[in-house]
């Protein structure tokens, strides 16, 4: 795969859910009634959620923003996600899981797909669940300009002039 991502899936009721909330799959792979394989362009963004539990209860809580890798970038390892992707957030323990679906329920409930939104909103999210604060909400004018900016070229790259000696 020249980019992209794959991520695998596996759903045994009440022991182990790993599932995706949102992003756009180009592709699945049924292995078993229990696992199957999703694939991401590169540069798509998907959230990927991991559950476990035993029978004392829930042993691990994840979710993880992602924005599948494109070819010759560098990238971060997460479990189950092949290569890995850019990391836009990571959270553990339920009651942030749960509060990060929340917030895609929110922008989803503004008619936008959470997959579209500003990369730079989930890395916001990210830091203040981080640091125990509240995130501030998605609204539909930050959307607005973020597709705006998507729109501009990028900005030039300067080339400032260096003296050859050191004036001392």
């Amino acid at each position: 795969m020249s980019g992209g991502a794959t991520v695998e899936l596996v759903w045994i009721e009440k022991q182990v859910e790993y599932w995706i909330r949102f992003g756009r799959i180009v592709q699945t792979t049924i292995q078993s009634r229990a696992r199957s394989i999703v694939s991401f362009d590169p540069d798509a963004v998907f959230a990927f959620v991991r559950w476990q539990a035993n029978d004392f209860g829930t042993t691990e809580s994840r979710i993880d923003i992602l924005r599948a890798r494109r070819a010759g970038e560098p990238y971060a390892t997460v479990p189950h996600v092949m290569p890995g992707g850019e990391s836009l957030l990571r959270q553990s323990g339920w009651p942030r899981v749960e509060r990060v679906l929340q917030f895609a329920d929110v922008i989803e409930a503004l008619g936008i797909d959470p997959a579209d939104a500003a990369p730079d909103y989930w890395r916001h999210v990210h830091n203040r669940l981080s640091a125990g604060l509240e995130p501030r909400g998605y609204t539909a004018v930050q959307h607005r300009a973020w597709l705006l900016r998507q729109t501009c070229p990028p900005a030039p790259k300067t080339v400032h002039a260096t003296s050859a000696g050191s004036a001392s």
